[in-house]
């Protein structure tokens, strides 16, 4: 064999070992601002290919996946514009079911942010101008160093009202870092290096050091001074990650959890109802007396199948406290409060709880009836009660036209008729076949 074969079969080994190198690595996948389509043959690649990407599961014939599209293919030129870009794809769940099932998508659109390759549910805002300012958060820096009070300004106006913003006033960045790295996903960070006695009337301090929290959306504020050893600062913006009275929800019960704090639980019929507003303001008060201990609350028109855990039969409104466990403690005398005067009895309530009258209950699941009520319909039960009536009044002037002289059924096989009667009515009513998607 001569030298240059050798040398051309070398060159076409490397050639193939680089080949499959790449092919390994994966595909190489364009920012460009458009929304990649993603299948069984690209998903891996394309998630460890970027740090941030948002993979919306979708399904061509839902209804709510095709307006989310649009928003979508607004929001994705921006965020491929960002300094560490935020790239949007889409899966079709409905064809691609291994993919569906690997990220247990059941509903649609199901939207997941994949950070570093680590998947979260996606459950903010789903328009694009208002989505683009809800992502920016992660692909931000830690901490941001703001040089002048326009700066700050800005920084404030454009975290928006999403998530807590934390502003270090005269502090070094490095001290607040590791927060800023730690709950990156819950709140921003920033520290300001020059700043006007403008700036601190705005922000209601009066000296520096002091680390400033503003939680927009619920309008609150608050302020630390020292001292600023780990230990204390990060029981202030633990504190300060959630508001003084929280609502229940799905995002807002991982932080509950993820707290470690026992939760002061407000049950009422109605969030929206004045005497429940009127009720989370002086959950506010007490929260502001009561750092050790989260205030939250729930209603069962907006939350039920969370409420009635807590056993909503007896009065409403009415407050336990739980630690997030399957156990909860009712205090003596307060298993609910009434309208009036409230204020004493929250403040009550909590004594009795630090003084330990209080009665260990289990956390329980849905009641028969409530259950029986949410799964049929009232109507369904006066028609199929009427369809049985009917039939059975059919049978009787059928039975005696046909043979008039044909003996009357006793008693059990009249009972016997209309079980049978019953049971061909809910055998049509319930046909596997005629279930909604």
């Amino acid at each position: 064999m001569t030298t240059t074969m050798r040398m051309k079969r070398i060159l076409v080994a490397i050639s193939c070992v680089l080949i499959w190198i790449q092919f390994c690595r994966g595909q190489q996948f364009a920012v460009d601002g458009t929304v990649l389509v993603l299948d069984d043959s690209n998903f891996d690649s394309a998630i460890s290919s970027f740090d941030h990407i948002l993979v919306d599961f979708y399904a061509p014939w839902c209804g709510h996946c095709k307006r989310l599209s649009p928003e979508l293919d607004a929001a994705a030129p921006v965020l491929a514009t960002l300094k560490d870009p935020i790239v949007i794809a889409k899966v079709d769940a409905d064809k691609h079911t291994s993919l569906a099932k690997k990220y247990d998508v059941d509903a649609y659109p199901t939207i997941m942010l994949f950070n570093h390759g680590i998947p979260t549910e996606y459950r903010g805002p789903r328009k694009a101008e208002l989505l683009v300012r809800y992502l920016k958060k992660f692909a931000a820096s830690d901490v941001a160093v703001l040089d002048s009070d326009s700066a700050v300004r800005s920084f404030v106006e454009e975290a928006g009202e999403f998530f807590p913003i934390f502003i270090g006033f005269g502090l070094d960045s490095s001290m607040i870092e590791k927060f800023g790295i730690k709950y990156k996903k819950n709140a921003w960070f920033s520290v300001a290096k020059d700043f006007s006695e403008d700036l601190m009337v705005l922000y209601d301090f009066d000296k520096v050091p002091a680390l400033v929290s503003l939680n927009p959306k619920y309008n609150e504020r608050s302020t630390f001074y020292g001292p600023f050893e780990d230990g204390f600062l990060e029981d202030f913006v633990k504190q300060n990650l959630i508001p003084l009275a929280v609502p229940v929800s799905h995002d807002t019960l991982k932080l509950m959890k993820a707290d470690g704090r026992k939760t002061v639980l407000a049950i009422v019929e109605d969030e929206d109802e004045e005497r429940s507003k009127e009720l989370v303001k002086l959950l506010k008060a007490a929260a502001s007396a009561n750092r050790d201990l989260i205030f939250s609350y729930v209603g069962v028109r907006q939350l039920e199948e969370f409420a009635e855990k807590f056993d909503i039969d007896t009065k409403l409104p009415k407050l336990v406290v739980w630690d997030k466990s399957d156990e909860y403690l009712s205090v003596v005398g307060f298993e609910s409060i009434e309208e009036e005067d409230q204020a004493t009895q929250i403040s009550k309530f909590i004594e009795g709880y630090r003084e330990g009258k209080t009665i260990t209950k289990q956390i329980s699941g849905p009641s028969f009836m409530r259950a029986l009520h949410r799964s049929f319909d009232v109507r369904l039960v006066y028609i199929l009660v009427g369809i049985v009536a009917v039939i059975m009044i059919l049978q009787t002037f059928l039975v005696k036209g046909s043979d008039e002289y044909q003996r009357v059924p006793n008693q059990v096989q009249a009972t016997t008729q209309a079980s049978s009667s019953v049971s061909e009515v809910e055998k049509k009513e319930y046909t596997a076949g005629d279930k909604e998607d």
